[in-house]
């Protein structure tokens, strides 16, 4: 296949991602959370209990940043911290932000399936086997990313 072909494929599915994530996003005001504090409790719902630091990584933002990101989650009361060590602790998701994350991914994935709900038969298996094709090029070998095992099955 040629290196043009793969590009225009790429640009393509760059734009279809940004555009759906902006589309699914829209009903996130209702959570009372930002963005990023949202995408912080999708950590780790999904991956389980994180450091500060690794969650800093993951989310590629700074380490003040993050302080402040689980200062506010843990106010509300979304998350806890557990010490591990002297400089380390151990974060996780509380039961009430477990219940805020879930309410919030079923309100994104109703507007979704709203808007799916209008293409033919054809088109949306077209579209799942799309999906299916970028988790498998974009989930690392050997990762057990509930998202995307829960997304292929």
């Amino acid at each position: 296949m040629s290196s043009k072909k793969v590009e225009q494929v790429a640009d393509l599915q760059h734009s279809a991602a940004i555009r759906l994530l902006r589309y699914v996003r829209r009903d996130d005001t209702a959570s009372g959370i930002t963005g990023a504090q949202l995408s912080v409790l999708s950590v780790l719902f999904y991956g389980g209990p994180q450091t500060p630091s690794a969650l800093a990584a993951i989310e590629q933002v700074r380490p003040p940043s993050m302080t402040q990101l689980l200062s506010a989650l843990e106010r509300l009361g979304l998350i806890k911290r557990t010490p591990l060590n002297g400089r380390s602790s151990a974060v996780t998701i509380t039961d009430r932000g477990r219940d805020l994350f879930e309410a919030g991914r079923r309100r994104r994935l109703a507007r979704l399936a709203g808007a799916l709900s209008k293409l033919s038969a054809r088109e949306l298996d077209a579209l799942g086997e799309s999906a299916r094709l970028i988790l498998s090029v974009t989930t690392p070998a050997g990762s057990d990313h509930a998202g995307a095992a829960r997304a292929t099955q």
